[in-house]
């Protein structure tokens, strides 16, 4: 592994620039995850279920606000990342740009979106940038819980009935290829972090993806996409494909209606 990098000073602007790109996207999808997340406390199918909800959704808020703190390091205020930025500035995941319409995408959400997001923070865990490698292992160890619940309600699904188990394959495959390309676009500067050992390439988080969910998918009829590529209208600056988050959920990701109540 090339040395540590305690200082984003120490890289060039175009590793510079990639490295922002992917603590953002991680951020602000992780943000975003932790509010639709929310939405089911209740509405789950057991209280168990909502409680779980709930459970995770704090997790993800809180490692999106460690992951907003290493753009210090970028010379960024995170108060102002997290709390003062237009829709069209987020570079979250398309997949979370609406809420989830039932039960099924919640769990779909469990097992792409934040498994997703799981094979990228490890690819960044063991790269050279020294933050990551000291802050993110703590998330990943919270976010076994994330992968354990969505893996038993796929494999809960392969035993429902027929409309049940198309139910789940729809929404499974409504979110992978946006996903997929998000996590591994093989774009410019996802090829630069990889060059510089600052975070894995876009082929290991594949593989690392595929290595956990691959089976499971597959066993609702479900295929990972084996060559995801950027699709037209991609943002090379969000890391993202066209489209914002909807307005209310950036209304509370930035916490507008508590904005008199802010003691940080």
């Amino acid at each position: 592994m090339a040395d540590l990098v305690s200082s984003v000073d120490d890289l060039g602007a175009a590793e510079r620039a990639a490295l922002r790109r992917l603590v953002l996207g991680l951020a602000d999808s992780k943000r975003l995850l932790g509010i639709r997340f929310s939405d089911w406390l209740l509405g789950a199918p057991s209280i168990e279920s909502g409680i779980a909800a709930s459970s995770m959704a704090q997790d993800e808020w809180g490692h999106a606000r460690l992951l907003y703190a290493m753009l210090k390091d970028f010379g960024e205020d995170p108060k102002e990342v997290e709390h003062d930025r237009a829709a069209e500035d987020y570079a979250s995941m398309p997949a979370l740009d609406r809420e989830f319409t039932d039960w099924a995408e919640v769990v779909a959400a469990m097992v792409v979106i934040d498994g997703a997001i799981s094979a990228v923070l490890t690819g960044f865990s063991e790269g050279s940038y020294e933050a990551a490698r000291s802050r993110v292992p703590k998330m990943l160890g919270e976010e076994e819980f994330h992968r354990d619940m969505g893996l038993a309600w796929l494999r809960r699904m392969n035993g429902a009935s027929a409309e049940g188990r198309a139910r789940m394959a729809e929404a499974l495959s409504g979110m992978l290829s946006s996903t997929m390309e998000w996590m591994a676009p093989g774009d410019e500067a996802s090829a630069t972090l990889a060059t510089a050992g600052l975070a894995a390439s876009s082929s290991d988080c594949l593989a690392r993806f595929a290595e956990t969910y691959a089976g499971p998918l597959s066993g609702l009829g479900v295929e990972i996409p084996t060559a995801p590529s950027v699709s037209e209208g991609w943002g090379a600056g969000r890391g993202r494909g066209p489209g914002t988050p909807d307005e209310d959920a950036i209304q509370r990701a930035r916490g507008d209606l508590n904005r008199m109540l802010f003691v940080e």
